[in-house]
C-alpha cells in the first residue's frame, strides 16, 4: 500500500489512474509552460525564519474569506472537467471541502451541474462564471447559482480568448473528446477510472447541455462553445453581472496594478491574483511574484486572494505572509481526486493543513491571524516595490 505524505505522492498516483488526455489537461500550461513552472518554483525561493523556545500550544489556522469562516485560508479553485478526473468529481470534491471547512468553487465548465452539486453535496459552495456571448444564458446561469444558494460568484476575466496548450492538441482533447486509437488504448489501462465512469450518467457539461437552445448533446456543445468566449468582455459587463448577482463577488485573473484598482472600483468583495495556472499568457510573471505589488496597490480597499503554484501548506503560509487573505488550490485537489476520489481530496486538504500548521509553529506563531511577512527571510521574497 502506497503511503501518501505529500501532494507529489497524490500527483504520481493520479497520473497512473487518470487517462492521459484528462491528466494532461489538468497538469499543463500554455506554449512553453514557463509561467506554469514559475508559479511553483518561485515559491521555493522564499525562505522562512526559524524561531525556537516559543510556546507552540493551542495553535489555530482558522480565519475568514470574504466574511465566511474557514478552517484555513484555502479554497478549492474552479477547474473545468473535474468530473473527468474521477466520476462525479465535482460532487465528491465539494463534499470533501464542506466536511473540512473550506470553500469549493464550481466551474462553469464542470461535468456535474450547479443543481447536482447542491443536491448531493449541500448548498453554500461558490460558483465561477465564464462570461459567454449568449447573455441570456449567462443571466439564467447567474439565477441558477442564486437558486442553488451559492455563497459567492467568481468572475474569471482572463479567458476572453484561449491560450494554446500543446498537450491538449496532441491528445485530441475537445468537447466531446476525440476517441482516437491511442486514447482508447490508454483508457483501457485505467480500469478504476473506467468502472467509475460506467457507474455514472454524468459525462457532459451539466451547466450547459440542456440549458442552451440547440445544445442538447455533446456534439452540438462543441460548436456552441467554440463561438461563445467573448473577446469584447469589459468592466461594464462586470457592473452588469454584479447588479444581476447581488451577492458576494470575486474577480479572478488580476496581475496588473491598474486592473487591481479597477477591481476595487467595480465594487467586488475580493480579487484573485492569478495567471490562470500558467494556462493563458505564457511568459507572464508568477502569481506569488505579482502578489505583493497588487496588495500594495489596493491596500485595504479590497480583500486580496491568489492562486497558482501552491503545492504545500508552506506555500499557503508564504502567500499569507505576503498579504493574501486566501489562496486557491486547483491541481493539488485534482491530483487527490484522480488518485483516490473524495478520500483523495480530503487527504490533500489534510496534508496542506498539517504543513501550514507546523510551519507556522516553527516560525514562532500559534495564531495564523498574527502572522506577517516578518516570518520570511529578508531578501528572499518579492516586494511591492
Amino acid at each position: 500500500m502506497t503511503v501518501i505524505t505529500n501532494i507529489e505522492d497524490l500527483r504520481i498516483l493520479a497520473q497512473k489512474r487518470v487517462p492521459r488526455m484528462f491528466y494532461d489537461y489538468a497538469d499543463s500550461g500554455s506554449w512553453t509552460e514557463s509561467t506554469y513552472r514559475a508559479n511553483e518554483s518561485d515559491f521555493q525561493k522564499i525562505k522562512f525564519r526559524q524561531r525556537v523556545a516559543v510556546n507552540m500550544e493551542n495553535r489555530s489556522t482558522a480565519t475568514t474569506m470574504i466574511g465566511q469562516k474557514v478552517a484555513m485560508p484555502v479554497a478549492l479553485a474552479p477547474t473545468g472537467l473535474t468530473g473527468m478526473q474521477h466520476a462525479d468529481g465535482e460532487i465528491k470534491a465539494a463534499r470533501a471541502a464542506r466536511k473540512f471547512g473550506v470553500p469549493f468553487t464550481l466551474s462553469t465548465m464542470s461535468i456535474c451541474s450547479i443543481e447536482d452539486v447542491a443536491e448531493h453535496a449541500g448548498k453554500g459552495f461558490w460558483f465561477q462564471l465564464y462570461v459567454m456571448k449568449d447573455r441570456d444564458f449567462i443571466e439564467r446561469l447567474i439565477d441558477r447559482a442564486k437558486a442553488a444558494g451559492c455563497g459567492a460568484l467568481v468572475i474569471t476575466l482572463d479567458l476572453q480568448i484561449l491560450g494554446q496548450r500543446h498537450k491538449d492538441l496532441k491528445n485530441g482533447l475537445s468537447a466531446p473528446p476525440k476517441l482516437t486509437i491511442p486514447n482508447i488504448i490508454n483508457m483501457m489501462t485505467k480500469p478504476r477510472w473506467g468502472l467509475g465512469m460506467l457507474g455514472t450518467k454524468r459525462h457532459g457539461f451539466g451547466n450547459i447541455v440542456g440549458h442552451v437552445k440547440g445544445v442538447d448533446n455533446m456534439g452540438s456543445l462543441s460548436e456552441w462553445t467554440a463561438k461563445q468566449f467573448d473577446p469584447a468582455l469589459n468592466w461594464d459587463d462586470v457592473a452588469w453581472i454584479k447588479k444581476r448577482w447581488g451577492g458576494k463577488l470575486i474577480i479572478k485573473g488580476i496581475q496588473d496594478n491598474i486592473d487591481a484598482k479597477l477591481s476595487v472600483d467595480s465594487g467586488a468583495d475580493a480579487l484573485i491574483v492569478s495567471n490562470h495556472g500558467g494556462r493563458q499568457l505564457d511568459g507572464a510573471e508568477s502569481s506569488i511574484h505579482a502578489l505583493p505589488r497588487v496588495v500594495e496597490a489596493v491596500g485595504k480597499d479590497i480583500e486580496v486572494h491568489m492562486d497558482g503554484g501552491i503545492r504545500s501548506g508552506q506555500d499557503v503560509l508564504r502567500a499569507w505572509a505576503l498579504g493574501a487573505k486566501g489562496v486557491y488550490i486547483g491541481r493539488p485537489f485534482l491530483y487527490g481526486l484522480g488518485a483516490m476520489g473524495e478520500a483523495g481530496v480530503t487527504k490533500c486538504l489534510e496534508i496542506i493543513h498539517k504543513e501550514l500548521d507546523l510551519t507556522m509553529a516553527f516560525s514562532g506563531h500559534t495564531q495564523l491571524e498574527n502572522v506577517t511577512r516578518d516570518i520570511l527571510l529578508p531578501g528572499t521574497f518579492p516586494t511591492g516595490a
